[in-house]
């Protein structure tokens, strides 16, 4: 009895303090309509600003835990949600949710870069506050930390629900979200109103990860996904019930205090099960129009460009170093990837936050079959592509429903799920697997040209399949749901095949990633992952191979700097995060910019010619033949 009385107490104080966390989630969404993925990111910074005030030595001798909460809570938080709300949040509001959702995870990688670079990694341990004291109930000590945990989640939950649903204030700024210009036509202050929401959001992460501090100990990632319950219980609500969120987050904190053996994994079950078989709330946000952005290279074009790109990396295989060569080879891996990420979200307008889940489904699958008899290394191949799609299919069966910020915390969701249950089993406790390159590219050079070779491959049949009438339809699926199911399109058939084949694409890489590393582990493919790969993606251009090409190789290239200049540490990240804010509202990327500095210098070059002449077919038809996706929202 008391065993459960004491699990009871555990899920208690846990589901308080994911339920400070999901309040400040629902406030933010409730009055900007922008669902920041970063939120836990917030609550980490301020949980280690707490720990350099009270005892970091920030302070001589350090300043009283009161006085350190209030500063970081009531000021520090606060004047950093200002500053992220007009800086990055202010121009989303009308935004669509993929738009929000990159510059958020951009935002949230950027932090734990930031924290990274200013608290390099080592043991920083906090105290719960008035230390071990606390009272007996049936047998099991509470601690007086437990009861301010539980009593600070009550009066928030409280005090938010008083503000916006019986007061002047809160009602405007719930108006904020629904109609900015009508707002300010009966006299209410948008911006101040827009800022004052987000001020208070990123006090209450600061709150929450003070509280859950002291359990889960200061951790980058630790205090970084705790926020993974904070999504879930804020789903539960439908982003805009404080009631439901509370009793959402208390319950999850029950069910993992009961389930000790898959405490990890149930908060992504809860949110997993609760986005699949509870109805998901409108999400108000801009259409999508297309316009010519990036040009869709015709055969010929795209044929010299791959011969091109085989025959530099194969001369490169003679000149560099061995251990360059595998630098290069690594990059086209990540760039491969990338690819599949062009088919989904260049192509499909779908946001995925678990892609080097699939990675590592190919990765495990070549690893198994590889080395077994009768299957070579290139059918093992094959069969690792065909094992990601089969397991992209299953995932995009229940979640068929979903779009947008649904359907991308979903993929978190699974992410997470296979880090946590399946590929620790598949490796077992810090065990790996020897993966077995084709016989005929064993050596390093020649492994480099075969990598390269797939990605041309892979490439120049997602450029045909742009061209044509299933590229037509993904991208006018993507910019017009509601059209195209008015013409008939059999959009879940379509939607299905699209996740399909790009977990296939992710599936391919894994099983190069993992041929070229000789041995992968569980840790290769952990979600985290998945975050800077959407980000230089994006970044790079996610409406093009080339965009992808690029990401790529900067992916390869972020290691190693952070290697040979360690003093960098996470401020490459941070930089990565800065530079996917920055690009987030274009997805043309750096290859964009690319491409019109090219068409730019040509011009000065080569002068127009005075009569007409015939359309080549290597040039793009600028009618439809475009892979460009312009962002900007429509009223």
């Amino acid at each position: 009895m008391s065993a459960l009385l004491g699990y009871t107490v555990l899920g208690l104080v846990m589901g308080a303090g994911y339920a400070v966390a999901a309040s400040g989630l629902v406030l933010t969404y409730t009055t900007s309509r922008v669902f920041n993925v970063a939120h836990g990111a917030i609550g980490m910074v301020m949980a280690f600003c707490y720990w350099e005030l009270s005892a970091g030595g920030l302070v001589p001798g350090g300043l009283p835990a009161w006085a350190a909460v209030l500063l970081v809570v009531g000021v520090i938080a606060p004047a950093f949600g200002l500053a992220v709300e007009r800086i990055m949040m202010r121009r989303l509001t009308e935004s669509p949710a993929g738009v929000s959702l990159v510059v958020t995870v951009g935002l949230l990688v950027a932090l734990i870069g930031l924290a990274q670079t200013l608290w390099p990694p080592t043991a920083r341990p906090v105290e719960p506050f008035f230390g071990a004291g606390g009272v007996r109930l049936g047998g099991v000590l509470v601690t007086y930390h437990d009861l301010l945990t539980i009593g600070v989640s009550l009066a928030v939950a409280a005090g938010l629900y008083l503000l916006l649903g019986r007061t002047r204030t809160g009602i405007a700024m719930r108006a904020v979200a629904v109609d900015r210009d009508l707002l300010a036509l009966h006299g209410g202050r948008p911006r101040l109103l827009s800022s004052l929401s987000w001020a208070v959001g990123a006090a209450l992460a600061a709150l929450a990860g003070i509280l859950l501090t002291p359990i889960v100990q200061l951790d980058y990632y630790e205090l970084t996904l705790l926020v993974v319950a904070a999504y879930a219980a804020a789903v539960l609500g439908r982003l805009r019930s404080l009631p439901l969120t509370f009793a959402g987050a208390v319950v999850l904190g029950l069910l993992q205090s009961y389930a000790a053996g898959l405490r990890a994994a149930i908060p992504t079950l809860f949110l997993f099960a609760v986005l699949v078989f509870l109805p998901q709330v409108r999400l108000r946000s801009g259409g999508i129009r297309g316009i010519a952005a990036v040009p869709v290279p015709g055969p010929r074009r795209v044929a010299a460009a791959g011969l091109a790109l085989v025959a530099a990396v194969g001369l490169a295989s003679l000149l560099l170093p061995t251990v360059q060569v595998s630098r290069l080879a690594l990059g086209l891996v990540y760039a491969t990837v990338m690819l599949s990420l062009v088919l989904l979200t260049g192509y499909g307008g779908h946001v995925s936050l678990a892609q080097f889940t699939f990675v590592g489904v190919g990765a495990v699958t070549v690893a198994k079959l590889g080395g077994s008899p009768g299957w070579p290394s290139p059918l093992a191949l094959l069969a690792g592509a065909a094992v990601a799609a089969a397991v992209g299919a299953l995932v995009a069966l229940p979640v068929l429903r979903l779009t947008g910020l649904y359907l991308a915390l979903a993929t978190l969701a699974f992410g997470q799920l296979m880090d946590k249950v399946v590929f620790q089993t598949a490796f077992g406790l810090g065990e790996s697997l020897p993966v077995p390159r084709p016989r005929e590219f064993a050596g390093e050079g020649a492994y480099a040209v075969f990598v390269a070779a797939v990605f041309v491959v892979m490439a120049a049949g997602l450029l045909a399949l742009r061209r044509g009438r299933i590229g037509r339809m993904l991208v006018a699926m993507r910019d017009s749901p509601a059209a195209c199911a008015t013409l008939g399109l059999n959009q879940r058939g379509l939607r299905i095949g699209l996740f399909a084949a790009s977990a296939g694409m992710a599936g391919l890489a894994g099983g190069l990633f993992g041929g070229l590393r000789g041995t992968i582990g569980a840790a290769d493919f952990q979600v985290f992952k998945s975050l800077p790969l959407l980000l230089l993606a994006v970044v790079g251009g996610v409406t093009s191979v080339t965009g992808a090409l690029l990401g790529g190789l900067v992916l390869m290239l972020l290691p190693i700097l952070q290697s040979e200049v360690p003093a960098l540490g996470g401020l490459v990240f941070l930089l990565v995060g800065i530079g996917a804010v920055s690009l987030g509202r274009d997805p043309g990327g750096a290859a964009s910019h690319l491409f019109r500095a090219g068409r730019w210098a040509r011009s000065l070059v080569v002068r127009p010619p005075a009569g007409p002449v015939e359309d080549s077919t290597d040039a793009p038809d600028s009618r439809v033949e475009t892979e460009g996706m312009s962002l900007r929202a429509t009223p």
